[in-house]
């Protein structure tokens, strides 16, 4: 792969920090399981010994993973402009037309998305941001789900 990432700082920070405690935490625990597990002889029919292997690859797949991303970072910075439209970075609030529910969201790169997040981050890749892209308060959008659409109305961006 040699498509260039595009993080923010702050976010290459939190991958780093994962890597290095996967390198240094979780390598040195799963090496202690393995050690446990292989003294109980019989490996045919360890649980612990499998257990322990599978989430060594896993933990070593996802090394591998943050080792290519942080090989393949551009730093960005965040624009602070105070456009009236939406664009990346910005914290829009919208209300479903049907259902009056209210929600608010940050629109960040495809990397750092995180719906999960206490301010939901999602991706410049899904079908929201691509309906909001230079859209102004009050104008209304349509979004396609996967069986369905809904339309929404901007009440604010920031």
């Amino acid at each position: 792969m040699s498509n260039t990432i595009f993080l923010t700082n702050e976010w290459l920070v939190k991958l780093e920090e994962e890597l290095q405690n996967l390198k240094n935490i979780k390598r040195v625990e799963i090496a202690a399981k393995l050690k446990e597990a292989i003294s109980f002889w019989d490996l045919s029919e360890n649980s612990e010994y499998e257990d322990a292997r599978n989430e060594q690859a896993q933990v070593e797949l996802r090394i591998s993973d943050l080792e290519d991303q942080l090989k393949r970072v551009e730093i960005i910075k965040e624009a602070h402009d105070k456009t009236e439209k939406i664009n990346m970075w910005s914290i829009v609030e919208i209300q479903n037309i049907n259902t009056k529910e209210i929600e608010m969201f940050k629109i960040v790169w495809s990397t750092e998305s995180d719906i999960l997040a206490e301010m939901p981050m999602i991706s410049n890749d899904s079908s929201v941001w691509s309906a909001l892209l230079w859209k102004k308060k009050w104008d209304k959008i349509k979004v396609k789900g996967k069986s369905d659409s809904f339309e929404y109305q901007i009440l604010s961006i920031k």
